[in-house]
């Protein structure tokens, strides 16, 4: 019946990367690859933000405000992709979701003050919530054993867009300027590219994904395999679970960390070296970018570890390497050479993002409901 080898619930117990059998890794890649778009949407101004705030007028604290804004619209709207998960189902939350933002990231191109600046970038930034899609998507198809590490690699993946976007944004706004547009025209049509991928993602998570391995919610509850959810219950079971609180403070202090330099770390290394505005986005992509192994290995490792010392081990690992990564954080802003911060950068972006990693390879043990 299925591809992969699966327990008594139909989840899989194994995890083959290259496969995109359905249902369990093509949600696998539904998800990783939908979350990477939202990802390089929300994140696709910080490294133009040098041209931006020329033809803005931006100060300081305008682009600040952008930043907390995106990271904010990101707060609420996963609080609220929780219960609609649990009620719609992944598949309808995430494409949903993806759909509701995509004409945010169409209407920077007409931003024209610091005000639609703002709002362009905090609802820009609710795509963000589709990570929790992800993560219960992958707990609803893979099993315990493998949980940690489909976790950690879907939302591993999916990160990838925030240095991979430092990449992807000043080539396109150059290719666009070569073409024969000022430049500040260039940076309205680059995020077009950005929108347009988004909203291709959406329908790609309608069209070929799947809820759960028997089938999508809707069918499932309709030939009553399935119980349907109370709104009120979801929620109050939610917050009234004190360990949901611990590690959302615990991912705040690395998923937020690592969102916070997402958008500050390119303007960072364009002002404070002098440097050109695409090594800037190079040096700053490669924050992003470790994301392609550093968060998975989270995940991997969670599992591993569990395997002999249980959830003490996945709770010990995950205090060891945050605390690394708290330590090299500091240290970044007190090093003043450039090669020196280029190192530190690296080195706290692998410990955060691991941090991440394991922190959902605890999560879909919080609870069963």
């Amino acid at each position: 019946m299925f591809a992969l080898p699966v327990d008594s619930e139909h989840k899989a117990t194994e995890f083959r990367i290259f496969s995109i059998a359905k249902p369990h890794m093509r949600a696998f890649h539904l998800s990783w690859i939908s979350f990477f778009c939202c990802f390089v949407s929300s994140f696709a101004a910080p490294p133009l933000l040098p041209i931006i705030r020329d033809n803005l007028n931006l100060t300081a604290t305008d682009i600040g405000n952008a930043g907390i804004a995106s990271v904010s619209g990101a707060v609420f709207a996963r609080v609220a992709m929780g219960s609609a998960c649990d009620l719609f189902g992944p598949r309808l939350a995430s494409a949903s979701l993806i759909l509701l933002t995509a004409p945010a990231v169409y209407f920077t191109s007409i931003a024209s003050s610091p005000i639609s600046f703002l709002l362009v970038r905090f609802f820009t930034g609710f795509s963000l919530a589709t990570f929790v899609s992800t993560q219960f998507w992958m707990s609803s198809m893979f099993s315990a054993k493998v949980v940690g590490t489909a976790n950690g690699i879907t939302g591993g993946w999916g990160n990838l867009g925030g240095g991979a976007t430092q990449l992807i944004m000043p080539l396109v706004f150059a290719l666009i300027r070569d073409i024969g547009a000022v430049k500040f025209t260039a940076w309205r049509i680059a995020f077009f590219i950005p929108a347009l991928f988004q909203t291709l993602a959406a329908f790609g998570v309608i069209l070929f994904g799947q809820d759960m391995p028997d089938g999508n919610f809707q069918k499932l509850q309709k030939e009553g395999d399935k119980p349907q959810d109370d709104f009120s219950k979801v929620f109050y079971h939610g917050v009234s679970n004190y360990r949901s609180w611990i590690l959302a403070l615990t991912y705040g202090y690395c998923f937020g960390v690592e969102l916070t330099t997402d958008n500050i770390i390119a303007e960072y290394f364009y002002d404070r070296f002098n440097l050109k505005l695409h090594t800037a986005g190079i040096i700053a992509a490669s924050f992003g970018l470790a994301n392609l192994f550093a968060r998975p290995l989270g995940g991997v490792f969670s599992d591993a570890v569990a395997k002999r010392f249980g959830m003490r081990g996945r709770l010990w690992t995950l205090w060891t390497v945050q605390t690394i990564g708290g330590v090299l954080c500091a240290i970044l802003g007190r090093v003043d050479s450039l090669g020196a911060s280029v190192a530190v950068m690296v080195a706290f972006s692998i410990f955060c993002q691991a941090a991440c990693g394991l922190t959902f390879g605890v999560v879909p043990f919080v609870s069963k409901r």
